[in-house]
């Protein structure tokens, strides 16, 4: 690794690259991207502070850093979104100013946002051509160009196909096509790995070499530290908004990227303890869920129970029924058969309300679209969900609203949580996705529920919020607070839970001992290919005994990177059927 600074550009477009960490033999080398400088300031904040950022051509370049360090305003700049107040871009050496979105796409820079933003009712091809008619029109010519394309960069994109029919990496593709079929030279990719399996998240590095092959570069947002390591070519690190290094993934460990990025070492989700129960808390019971004014079953014969204590982990891709279980135990949908007790008590028929009040706790897995109002202050949102209870209410049967109980409890929650804010008068919208988190899990936990479902908790936030968020639903549990897990990052939810299901079309499908399963297994059972008891099977081991004092070299070898595994994804994980994706407020229209 190596300190932060400018990375000066030659007259010909070249990005000068420190050698003596840097692969290639040359002292530089051609340069995509390169931004100088950037300085952005709102009202109470400054999100970008004299950040330098170097991308060179036929690269991956990862951008890491905490939540709210300032990554999403950066990229923003960069793709004509927002402009900086100091700074400069330089694209392919020739300085340049966006005034907007367009303006970057005529250079070259393409963006996939991490909500996806597709039109479920067009098919593949409608999605990619709309707003792009001009150039390829919207018949054969477009057609060829988008197989063209497909095929060059190995995306095995289906023109005709519904998007509403595709599954999640499916849809990605698309995403990734769109920009490509536009002229982009230059990706960025927000988060792409956030919602795929393992074997999904291998077809995608496979995409992204061929991307890097063929000259194009990437830049690539995440904070799965491990993913990063292994698909970059350069990572540059951004705390508190600005830069505070580079590093050089073959010179790297996770725990020394994650202390450069927050000052502390990686979290795990590892839980040391059990605390499970035999007092059940929440029994689901043959729970069934038609589709409206159909007979097409979105949920079938769902059975479980999560004792006191107990963390249950619900693995699947989504779209295969997890919304419709989570719709259907806070009380939004009702079951047209089956049962949901809450400590033994039929809660069935309750409404929402009612049930929150009993005890339901909700981490929704949109926070954008079920968890906050973005454009009204944070101590508004502190009440959502919990209007009639202490402290945003008084009085009897909580009529009263109590405005400045809501307001110092929302401060409490700001100091305890960690919540990064200039004050709690500031719109949800003005805060980072992981900071927006946990205000959500401060104001969920604040109410001691008896019942927890947690979709997706730390989806999008940064190692030292995952870590904060890990830590409350430990605690809680200890305490006795039943927890359904439902969450993308298979890490998480084998280190965290203490019973997992396989969730794939409706059904539970597959259980497995969270001590004993690996991810991979996970994957196969979530694209349907394994089902029952998931077994896990040890690797025989080496009949000739017991190794003596390893040789230097093999030491080394041992330490150094593991290669990609670049195997296909199978047919299956391409194929889950009915996968929603939301945009969220802040992707704006490219």
């Amino acid at each position: 690794m190596r300190g932060a600074g400018p990375f000066p550009l030659s007259p010909r477009g070249e990005c000068a690259i420190d050698a003596s960490t840097t692969p290639p033999p040359t002292a530089t080398t051609a340069c995509a991207v390169e931004l100088t400088g950037i300085t952005k300031r709102f009202p109470g904040v400054v999100a970008n502070h004299d950040i330098h950022l170097s991308v060179r051509k036929g690269t991956v370049h990862a951008l890491v850093g905490e939540n709210g360090a300032g990554k999403s305003t950066l990229m923003k700049i960069l793709y004509g979104m927002q402009k900086p107040d100091e700074g400069t871009i330089a694209v392919d050496g020739e300085q340049v100013a966006f005034h907007s979105p367009a303006d970057a796409i005529a250079r070259g820079i393409g963006m996939v946002h991490q909500h996806f933003m597709l039109a479920d009712q067009l098919t593949v091809l409608e999605n990619i051509v709309l707003g792009s008619e001009k150039l390829y029109g919207i018949g054969a010519g477009a057609r060829r160009k988008v197989l063209e394309l497909s095929e060059r960069y190995g995306l095995g994109v289906r023109p005709d196909v519904y998007v509403e029919d595709l599954g999640v990496a499916d849809r990605q593709r698309v995403e990734i096509l769109k920009v490509l079929y536009r002229g982009a030279t230059t990706l960025i990719l927000d988060e792409p790995t956030a919602v795929l399996v393992p074997q999904e998240v291998d077809a995608l590095f496979d995409n992204l070499r061929e991307l890097k092959a063929e000259g194009l570069s990437v830049i690539f947002i995440s904070h799965k530290l491990g993913e990063v390591l292994s698909v970059a070519d350069d990572i540059t690190v951004i705390r508190r908004g600005t830069t505070v290094g580079t590093a050089v993934p073959a010179e790297t460990t996770p725990r020394q990227l994650a202390e450069l990025m927050v000052g502390s070492e990686l979290p795990t989700p590892e839980t040391a303890e059990s605390t499970v129960t035999d007092r059940p808390m929440i029994e689901v019971e043959e729970l069934r869920l038609l589709a409206e004014g159909s007979a097409r079953a979105l949920l079938d014969d769902i059975s479980f129970t999560i004792h006191e204590g107990e963390v249950l982990g619900l693995a699947g891709v989504e779209g295969n029924g997890q919304t419709e279980l989570i719709d259907a135990l806070i009380g939004l949908k009702h079951a047209d058969s089956g049962s949901i007790r809450l400590a033994g008590e039929d809660i069935t028929a309750w409404a929402t309300r009612r049930r929150r009040e009993r005890g339901v706790g909700y981490i929704p897995e949109d926070r954008h679209r079920h968890g906050l109002l973005l454009e009204s202050p944070l101590w508004e949102n502190r009440i959502l969900g919990h209007v009639t209870e202490k402290p945003n209410s008084r009085g009897p049967g909580g009529f009263w609203l109590d405005p400045k109980g809501a307001q110092a409890d929302t401060r409490r929650i700001v100091e305890e949580y960690d919540v990064r804010t200039p004050g709690i008068d500031v719109t949800a919208a003005s805060l980072s996705g992981g900071n927006q988190q946990k205000l959500i899990v401060g104001r969920e936990m604040s109410h001691k529920p008896r019942f927890l479902i947690a979709a997706h908790p730390t989806r999008g936030v940064d190692v030292g919020a995952q870590a904060q968020i890990w830590d409350q639903i430990r605690e809680a549990r200890r305490e006795g607070l039943a927890v359904l897990l439902i969450s993308a990052d298979l890490d998480e939810l084998i280190g965290l839970s203490d019973t997992l299901r396989v969730i794939y079309r409706g059904r539970l499908v597959a259980d497995a001992d969270p001590a004993t399963v690996t991810p991979e297994e996970l994957g196969s059972a979530m694209t349907g290919a394994a089902s029952g008891h998931l077994e896990h099977v040890e690797e025989p081991e080496d009949p000739k005994g017991p190794k003596g004092p390893a040789d230097p070299e093999d030491t080394a070898a041992a330490q150094a990177p593991a290669p990609a595994d670049t195997t296909p994804a199978p047919e299956g994980a391409r194929a889950a059927e009915n996968v929603q994706e939301a945009a969220g407020p802040e992707d704006e229209a490219r």
